[in-house]
């Protein structure tokens, strides 16, 4: 008399358990990226906001007729007869701002700061929808703070040939010229948060795609099923 044989899911079982150590563990890599990128995006958002506060764009250097430096809108000029800065310019007072260049300019890094801090408002969406959704939207709003920073840094230069600005660096600054002045760090971090933000965006995307592919806890190995 011949012997049974075993149940299909005996035999499958091995399998299954394979499939959801892999699904546990493919589960719990992509939740370790994605609490990285949620700091590092915390991060950038602390970077864009300081590249839109702070005045430190350009700035004097030891051949400049006067001390002084330039921001997005706020900047300071030295005194002529005194060491004393004269500081002017609000980011709510457009008029105050030397250059249209530069108001184009605060407009756009304004906006990408905002786009940055939005994202960061996205993140209670991950307890209401769907994660990889989630992942996408904020990719989006960080590939477009990275286009908009880049519009900001590229147009700001064309403020150069403010008269402000040439009684600070002499008078051979003009458009997308410093004259006797330097760029300072706040122009360069704004340069370095463009990169940040097309590798978190980039990173956003890739989650979002993970999230979508994750293997359900049901997974059957496709060659045990035929047999």
């Amino acid at each position: 008399m011949s012997t049974p044989e075993k149940p299909k899911s005996d035999k499958m079982l091995p399998a299954q358990e394979a499939a959801k150590i892999y699904h546990t563990n493919y589960v719990r890599n992509a939740r370790a990226v994605g609490v990285l990128w949620a700091i590092f995006t915390i991060c950038f958002s602390i970077i864009e906001m300081v590249v839109f506060i702070q005045p430190y764009w350009i700035g004097d250097s030891v051949n400049t007729p006067q001390a002084g430096y330039f921001g997005l809108f706020h900047y300071c000029i030295g005194n002529a007869l005194t060491t004393e800065l004269i500081c002017k310019g609000t980011a709510l007072d457009f008029a105050s701002i030397p250059s249209p260049a530069f108001r184009t300019a605060l407009f756009f890094v304004g906006t990408a700061m905002l786009l940055v801090v939005g994202c960061m408002g996205c993140f209670i969406l991950f307890w209401f929808c769907n994660a990889g959704n989630v992942y996408k939207i904020c990719g989006w709003m960080q590939f477009a703070s990275g286009v908009l920073m880049v519009l900001g840094c590229m147009i700001y230069p064309d403020g150069w040939d403010a008269p402000e600005v040439k009684r600070m660096c002499g008078e051979k600054t003009d458009k997308y010229t410093l004259g006797n002045c330097t760029v300072r760090w706040a122009y360069i971090l704004a340069i370095i948060s463009i990169m940040d933000s097309f590798i978190l965006a980039f990173l956003a995307f890739t989650l979002g795609n993970r999230q979508d592919n994750l293997l359900p806890d049901n997974f059957e190995v496709e060659g045990q099923e035929k047999q």
